[in-house]
Formats: structure tokens, C-alpha cells, sequence
């Protein structure tokens, strides 16, 4: 038996045991994520930061009408006429309410709701995608995004366990537990079965775990690598030592 068969034969049973027995999913952890086709919009409430982009619709007031900013590091917008405008913080509604108080000084606004404000770029809130996919990292959070989305977009590699890709809603508040749920990404793609394909929120997290397979051959890589390399130092070293010997002898 080689030494890399024998680091297998060792260490297989551990990691299958290791990586079968990590998830800490619950079934009933779902009930915590929304579903695409149960709302039509989930972020009502979204919170404007640095460095959100925002656009002004108010054809009344031409100078802040299509008027587009990105809100500054320090939560400000400014206008020409209006001056600066503190919006971190605030939701688009009450970015709005501000500015007609504002312009009420200079204009007559009638309607309810005569200034309108849009989110042209989401910047400021992010969710993760993690593990054995090609495009790993945060993710920009538009209210609308979905583990099928978030894991298309990702991509999967050949040595991603798909069938038990965990959903994970982090909580801040040290008495309430993680929402933890898995997903089966094969049968969702395979056989179209969205039952588990919930709406994320920011914050949250995909992970994506190797299989037993993938996880075994990394870990293998990982103890025989600094081996190989010792060995391939000891080679380079007598190659040199050799050659200088033999031309020592010339």
C-alpha cells in the first residue's frame, strides 16, 4: 500500500462521518424565508445607505427632477437648490417626505405623494454564496433574489454536494438560534421543484459543501503537498550536488 493510500484508507471513514454528521439543518427553519410567489414585493422597507444609488422623479421641480445620486460615504445627497440631504438610514418614502418638505419653500406641490424616489443601483446590502461554486463572494441584495437565482448566477462546480446545499439565516440576537434549512439544487433544476426556493434577505447565506469524494481528495491534497514538496527540495538538492560532483571530477 502506497502512502497515499494508506492517508485514504485513514482518513475516509473520519470525513464521511465529519461531513454527514456537520448539517445542522431543521425542516421547519423554512418557515422563516418568504417564497417567490407568495409576494410580489419584499423590499418595502428597504434601508438606504452608502453607496446605494437613488433617482428623484418630480417633474414640478426641474431641479431635482431625474436627478440621479449615489449617496455619499458620509449618507448625504446634495441639490443645487436644496442643499444637502441626509437619507442613510432612511427608507425611500421618508427620503421623499424630506424633500418636499424642502421644496415646499420653493414650489407648490399638490398630491399625496408628489415626489417620487427610486433605487437605480443596490449597493449597500449584500448576501453570500460559499463553497465549491465558480463565483463565490457576496452578493449584491435586491429584495427579490432567490436561491434558484443565487445559485445559477454562482454556478456550482463538479465537486459541489448539490444535493445538500444549506440555506442559513444568521441571527444577531444571541438567544435566537440560526435559521438553517437544506436544499436539494439537483432536484430543483432537474425535476422544476421549487418548494424550498425561498426569497432571500440580506445577510443570508448559501453554502455550497464538496462531497465526500471532493472533500476526501482535498484533504489528501492538502497532507501530501507539503510532502511533495519536501521530497521535491531533497530532489533538486542532490540533482545540484551531483552535477557539481561530476564536474569536480572533470
Amino acid at each position: 500500500m502506497t502512502y497515499s493510500q494508506a492517508i485514504v484508507t485513514a482518513i475516509l471513514p473520519l470525513l464521511t462521518v465529519s461531513l454527514t454528521g456537520c448539517f445542522s439543518s431543521h425542516r421547519k427553519d423554512i418557515e422563516a424565508f418568504l417564497k417567490p410567489q407568495e409576494v410580489n414585493v419584499t423590499a418595502k422597507s428597504y434601508i438606504l445607505q452608502p453607496p446605494d444609488e437613488i433617482e428623484i422623479h418630480c417633474s414640478k421641480v426641474p431641479e431635482i427632477h431625474l436627478q440621479r445620486q449615489q449617496i455619499r460615504p458620509d449618507g448625504k445627497v446634495s441639490f443645487e437648490a436644496l442643499g444637502e440631504i441626509e437619507v442613510a438610514g432612511k427608507t425611500l418614502k421618508e427620503v421623499a417626505n424630506t424633500l418636499r418638505a424642502k421644496t415646499l419653500d420653493l414650489y407648490s406641490l399638490a398630491g399625496d405623494e408628489p415626489i417620487n424616489v427610486r433605487i437605480t443601483t443596490y449597493r449597500s446590502k449584500v448576501f453570500y454564496v460559499l463553497g465549491q461554486v465558480y463565483l463565490p463572494g457576496p452578493k449584491v441584495y435586491t429584495g427579490r433574489d432567490s436561491v434558484l437565482t443565487a445559485l445559477a448566477e454562482a454556478q456550482p462546480n463538479p465537486m459541489a454536494w448539490v444535493q445538500r446545499v444549506q440555506i442559513i439565516r444568521p441571527s444577531s440576537d444571541k438567544n435566537v438560534k440560526p435559521k438553517i434549512f437544506e436544499v436539494n439544487f439537483d432536484r430543483m433544476i432537474a425535476h422544476g421543484d421549487n418548494s424550498k426556493n425561498v426569497l432571500l434577505q440580506e445577510g443570508d447565506i448559501i453554502f455550497v459543501p464538496p462531497t465526500v469524494l471532493a472533500a476526501m481528495a482535498m484533504k489528501v491534497e492538502e497532507m501530501v503537498r507539503p510532502i511533495a514538496r519536501a521530497f521535491s527540495g531533497v530532489y533538486i538538492v542532490q540533482a545540484g550536488g551531483q552535477g557539481q560532483s561530476g564536474g569536480y571530477q572533470r
